[in-house]
C-alpha cells in the first residue's frame, strides 16, 4: 500500500506545484490546499499504514499493551497540520477577494501592472 502511496503523494505535488505556478490567483490557492494534503498523505504514508487498536491503556491497567496500536503522533501531527491549512486558506480567500474587489483582475501579472499605472495617472 506504501508504494502507491508513494505515487498519490508524487502526483499531489506535481499538480500542487503545476497549480502554484499558473498566473491566476485561484489557481494558487487550489495549489497551495494541494500541497499540504500531499504533505499530510505523506506524512500520514511515512508514519507507517497498518491497523491496530487505539493507544489506550485501560484504566488501573499497570501491564504493557499486548496487542498491536496504531501510533498516535503522525495523527496529531496532521491535525494540527490541517488547522493551520484552514487558517491559512481562510486568510487567502479574504485577501483574495479585497485584492480583487480593489483592483478588478485575477491575473498576478496584470495586478503588478495595475499598480503602476494607477500611479501615473
Amino acid at each position: 500500500m506504501e508504494p502507491l502511496m508513494a505515487f498519490v503523494v508524487g502526483g499531489l505535488f506535481a499538480a500542487a506545484i503545476y497549480m502554484i505556478l499558473r498566473r491566476s490567483i485561484i489557481k494558487l490557492v487550489i495549489g497551495l490546499i494541494l500541497l499540504s494534503n500531499a504533505a499530510n498523505l505523506a506524512i500520514f504514508t511515512a508514519a507507517g499504514m497498518r491497523e491496530g487498536a487505539p493507544p489506550l491503556i485501560p484504566a488501573g491497567g499497570v501491564e504493557p499493551m499486548i496487542t498491536p496500536s496504531a501510533d498516535p503522533l503522525p495523527q496529531a501531527l496532521i491535525l494540527t497540520a490541517i488547522v493551520i491549512a484552514f487558517g491559512v486558506l481562510a486568510f487567502a480567500v479574504v485577501l483574495i477577494h479585497r485584492a480583487y474587489e480593489i483592483v478588478g483582475v485575477d491575473d498576478l501579472d496584470e495586478m503588478n501592472t495595475t499598480d503602476e499605472t494607477k500611479e501615473l495617472k
